[in-house]
């Protein structure tokens, strides 16, 4: 599965990653997410702490765009933390545009009185120190994260994660067919994460907020590797 996915921290040693990284960091925050540790590569996926996480922003462009609500939920393959799970809304630097308040259902009149990403970064570290994060789609969690981080720490976290649209792509790589196959009625495969779940039986849940897409993809995950992998699955072998 390593070898499958494709990315500029596929072949990192994370734990050394994480022990660099604590003698680096300045922000006593950071320098206890790396204390925290980082599991081995050879890990089976079953004893290692999970946190689902998912933003919702005000655009893709993590250059023009801002974190708007975070949700996330601890998990494991045994079972999900409901009661540990935390949603927030903060306020961007940038106005919201119209588009992203019809996606994310985000008011201007909720972010009005909501905190700054700064004013919770306590919060969310603690939620995330320990944990290796599971998202969907990680060109939105990590970037999105750094790039706030860079701008009110002047630090970046580096760190693992486990992709659930990419196990799925991974699954399905010729999840678009051809001219022919088109033609002969076959339809794409879609790896969003509704429909990712709908493959496994899961149930429908409205999407677009963070903490909701962050149980489906907890949910998704577990059932990814009960159906692909197994709880003996090195944690290397998922993580990117």
């Amino acid at each position: 599965m390593s070898n499958a996915i494709e990315s500029s921290n596929s072949n990192r040693n994370w734990p050394e990653t994480y022990r660099q990284g604590a003698e680096q960091a300045k922000d006593t925050r950071i320098r206890d997410f790396y204390n925290a540790g980082c599991p081995d590569a050879t890990t089976p996926v079953r004893d290692v702490p999970l946190v689902a996480l998912d933003f919702e922003t005000t655009g893709l462009d993590v250059n023009k765009h801002s974190i708007v609500s975070i949700g996330l939920v601890p998990f494991t393959l045994g079972g999900i933390q409901l009661g540990e799970a935390w949603h927030q809304i903060v306020r961007p630097q940038l106005p919201l545009e119209q588009d992203t308040v019809t996606i994310h259902g985000i008011t201007h009149s909720e972010i009005e009185h909501a905190p700054d990403l700064a004013e919770v970064l306590d919060t969310l570290f603690q939620h995330l120190k320990g944990r290796i994060p599971v998202v969907h789609y990680r060109n939105i969690e990590r970037p999105f994260l750094n790039m706030a981080l860079q701008w009110r720490l002047k630090e970046q976290l580096l760190f693992p994660v486990i992709d659930t649209m990419a196990i799925e792509a991974y699954l399905h790589p010729k999840r678009n067919p051809g001219r022919w196959q088109q033609l002969m009625g076959k339809k794409p495969i879609s790896i969003r994460l509704p429909d990712s779940r709908i493959r496994y039986g899961l149930p429908h849940y409205a999407g677009h907020n963070a903490l909701i897409d962050a149980i489906a993809t907890a949910e998704l995950f577990q059932a990814q590797v009960l159906h692909h992998f197994g709880p003996d699955t090195p944690i290397g072998d998922l993580w990117v």
